[in-house]
Order: C-alpha cells, then sequence, then structure tokens
C-alpha cells in the first residue's frame, strides 16, 4: 500500500517531537512533546485511512474521536490520549504542577510504543521503542523514569 506523503511528513515530525520529549530535562516539556508525539502519529494514521465526509456539515471531532472512528482496534490509545490532553495543555502553558516527572516518563514511554503501534498499523516496519534501546546498550536514565 502506497502512502500518502503527508502520512510520512506526519511520522517525521512524530518521531522529532518524541526525540525532544527523551531529550528534554523540563518536565512539563517532556509531557507536552510526547502527548504531541502522539497526535502526530495519530495524524499520520488519519491521513492514510480517513475519507473526506460527505459535504453536509457535521460536528466537529477532535484527533482522538477521529482515531477511534477510522481504527476501533486503537480506541483504547485514543482514550488514553485523550484523557490526557488538559494536562498537556497545562504543561504547555508553563505550569510547573501540571505534571510529575513520573507522568511525563510514563507519557514518553507510551508515545514510543504508540508511534511504533501507528507505525505497524500503516504496514511499516516500526521503530525500535527507546526503552529497548537504552536496555540494549546497557544504559540507564539517570534518577528513573523510562524504566520498566
Amino acid at each position: 500500500m502506497l502512502l500518502p506523503a503527508t502520512t510520512h511528513s506526519y511520522l517525521a515530525r512524530a518521531a522529532e517531537s518524541l526525540t525532544e520529549a527523551i531529550t528534554s530535562t523540563d518536565v512539563p516539556s517532556r509531557y507536552a512533546c510526547a502527548h504531541v508525539s502522539a497526535l502526530r502519529a495519530t495524524a499520520a494514521l488519519l491521513a492514510a485511512r480517513a475519507h473526506p465526509s460527505p459535504a453536509r456539515r457535521k460536528v466537529q471531532k477532535n484527533a482522538w474521536v477521529l482515531l477511534a472512528d477510522v481504527a476501533p482496534e486503537l480506541s483504547e490509545w485514543a482514550a488514553f490520549f485523550a484523557s490526557g490532553a488538559a494536562k498537556r495543555a497545562a504543561a504547555e502553558a508553563g505550569s510547573r504542577r501540571a505534571v510529575t516527572a513520573r507522568e511525563a516518563d510514563d507519557l514518553v514511554r507510551d508515545a514510543d510504543r504508540f508511534l511504533a503501534v501507528i507505525e505497524i498499523a500503516l504496514g511499516l516496519a516500526p521503530h525500535v521503542p527507546y526503552e529497548e534501546q537504552l536496555f540494549a546498550g546497557g544504559s540507564s536514565r539517570v534518577g528513573g523514569g523510562l524504566s520498566a
């Protein structure tokens, strides 16, 4: 299946956001970037699978609702990331109390896994999740996080 160029673009942007989340030392930034990575991965799948609806006006749906509609097998992921949208907005607004370091680390790990799930759903070879790269290389993140 030939994927649209926009799908590849969104996947690349998702990977960039994930890298930013992994390398950031700022907790709210880590959380926000991980969530944006998941949004961009979702956009990649929607670009490949969604079909425009008829011209009649419909209620606008957010990316997570659309994901559950277009890929019902990913509805649990959609609900999970939808539940973090308010925290992401608070983190992006600079709230230092919006998320804990543990929540940020957990979301980075989940966004990393989700990107691989999307890649597989699109018929692509998945990237090696960051956590697996760490364990394969024998290193670990200082101060916890991203570990099982």
